[in-house]
């Protein structure tokens, strides 16, 4: 049996655009979803898995850990641009929690494209990470992607 290799498309720094929107992720966070991601990360500090120490913490359940944030703006990003797209900074700012039972969304628009001192192809996005009550993590990540020259030589 002969198994097929899924092809991502690559978005170049050629194409992006400032004002540029991302796809929108959504959703659904379960207890399981953030007592998996707990494990999975090793961050088992009891707020993610312990819902009378959550409450107990003024937390209305268990809630989504840092860990959780960081790799779905990471994800936002890289869903969006292709796999050879780079993260070179990420910057969250928690302001609330998700908890279990939320539908969460997030969001991104493009807000500078520019080459650095070094000539990297360079793309600033900025992100909304929020539920059904609004925004709860703002976010800022920098990605670098391959221009299309590159991707040109690449195939050559």
């Amino acid at each position: 049996m002969r198994l097929e290799a899924h092809r991502y498309r690559q978005k170049t720094w050629d194409e992006v655009l400032e004002g540029e929107e991302l796809p929108r992720l959504t959703m659904a966070i379960t207890y399981k979803k953030i007592i998996m991601n707990a494990a999975t990360t090793w961050d088992y500090f009891p707020g993610h898995h312990d819902p009378h120490y959550a409450r107990a913490q003024n937390q209305q359940t268990i809630y989504m850990s840092a860990l959780f944030f960081q790799g779905l703006v990471d994800r936002l990003v890289t869903d969006w641009a292709g796999p050879r797209t780079f993260i070179t900074r990420r910057k969250i700012t928690m302001t609330g929690s998700i908890y279990a039972g939320d539908e969460l969304y997030a969001t991104g628009r493009v807000v500078r494209r520019y080459r650095d001192e070094q000539e990297r192809h360079l793309v600033e996005i900025a992100i909304d990470v929020g539920n059904q009550e609004g925004t709860k993590c703002p976010s800022n990540v920098t990605a670098w992607l391959p221009s299309a020259a590159a991707m040109t030589d690449r195939i050559a």
